[in-house]
């Protein structure tokens, strides 16, 4: 089954993104990942929070590739200045339909 990561960002301390993200990207695609869409580009419908300056949808083959990109040791310094660099919500969710359950 297919699963699909939210990341909304808050960009805290941008000193981060020039090395986040051409190699944070290959390691998604190393692990089976695709990025749906990544963009600074966001409106508000529905909410009081507030905006993120930055979303991205990734489509996982499966939630072990998820996982295997998560935990991968390459990964783990990116994560590190991700998390010193941003305040962020990052959800991983079942490519499923409840309704039709």
């Amino acid at each position: 089954m297919k699963y699909y990561a939210i990341v909304q960002a808050k960009i805290t301390d941008d000193s981060w993104l020039a090395d986040y993200l051409p190699n944070v990207t290959k390691l998604v695609h190393k692990h089976g990942g695709s990025y749906l869409a990544r963009t600074q580009t966001i409106e508000k419908v529905e909410g009081a929070g507030e905006l993120p300056d930055v979303c991205a949808l990734i489509e996982w083959p499966s939630k072990e590739a998820f996982k295997a990109f998560y935990d991968d040791p390459e990964y783990q310094p990116y994560l590190k200045s991700r998390l010193a660099g941003a305040d962020a919500e990052f959800l991983l969710f079942a490519g499923e339909d409840i309704a039709n359950a």
